[in-house]
């Protein structure tokens, strides 16, 4: 799909086949939603909490996500659990998970977020660019070290355990990953923000695959979604006349759940490891970039040098 047809897409997506009521009963399941504190991820642990999953709400501030606890709870009379997960320092994010398996010995699904174009000027605490760090670098050490977890569930059930990685069809503009532009730099702040944000998605697809290539043997199912052009706190950091250009394009944020909570709970999606899922509730072709098995491997290897030792 090319970007215009894309685009296009994105405006016009064909009508979804699947709803949040389609989502089987989930006892006994248990999740993880990361940047949960508004948007697709609120609407994302509403649906999994219905449905009778226990979940783990994954954001940095407990003070922002304790309101959203008990509304949630008023809503459907089932209480999220709050993990203190800061993805933008590897040591905190290392922390998030020793605090999960020092309390859970399953875990059913992991959905992966995100940032959207935040000024140039910030960076994660390691000194990584703010977004790919985040969306890509912190996610992957998040999931890796919650591997044996995910593993051990699918042997003790039978049933693959799910990471959904939070993708968008921004990745289209990003025809490869600049590994000089991933700290922080001159050539970083050359790139700019809506460029950086690109490659992250574009990072998203290419850890979702080689996940998918290393794991799916021993039960692990890992996918990339785009959610849809949405109106969430993803674009805090858009300035107002982005804001009036793009905004007559976005859809409801409840409808970008619709595509996550679809790869993580249907069984029909027990085989899609290493798809690509665009709104709403569907495969798409995602851009030649993304399905390249050396880039994949090569920012794999890359993400593991940046990890070790922590």
């Amino acid at each position: 799909m090319g970007l215009v047809a894309s685009l296009y897409d994105d405006m016009f997506p064909p009508k979804s086949k699947f709803s949040v009521d389609d989502i089987p009963d989930l006892s006994g399941k248990v999740a993880i939603v990361t940047g949960s504190s508004a948007g697709i991820g609120v609407e994302t642990v509403k649906a999994l909490l219905i449905h009778n999953a226990k979940v783990y709400m994954a954001n940095r501030s407990e003070e922002k996500t304790a309101p959203i606890i008990k509304k949630l709870k008023e809503e459907t009379g089932k209480e999220a659990i709050f993990l203190k997960l800061d993805l933008a320092n590897l040591r905190a994010v290392k922390q998030a998970a020793a605090e999960y398996l020092s309390k859970e010995n399953q875990l059913h699904m992991l959905f992966n977020a995100g940032v959207m174009v935040p000024p140039i000027g910030k960076v994660t605490d390691d000194g990584y660019d703010l977004q790919f760090g985040t969306n890509v670098l912190g996610h992957y050490f998040l999931t890796t070290q919650l591997l044996p977890v995910l593993v051990a569930t699918a042997r003790a059930t039978g049933k693959p355990s799910r990471v959904i990685n939070t993708s968008s069809n921004g990745h289209r503009l990003a025809k490869t990953i600049d590994f000089k532009t991933l700290k922080d730099g001159p050539q970083r702040i050359k790139k700019g923000e809506a460029n950086l944000y690109a490659q992250s998605k574009l990072g998203n697809i290419l850890f979702a695959n080689e996940l998918a290539r290393q794991y799916g043997d021993q039960g692990i199912v890992s996918t990339s979604a785009h959610p849809g052009t949405l109106r969430t706190e993803l674009q805090r950091d858009v300035s107002t006349v982005q804001m009036v250009l793009i905004g007559w394009l976005l859809h409801p944020a409840e409808k970008g759940a619709l595509t996550q909570l679809w790869a993580g709970t249907m069984p029909e999606t027990e085989s899609y490891n290493g798809e690509y899922l665009s709104a709403w509730a569907r495969i798409v072709k995602p851009n030649a970039a993304s399905q390249d098995p050396a880039l994949a491997k090569k920012l794999w290897d890359w993400m593991e040098e940046q990890v070790a030792g922590i």
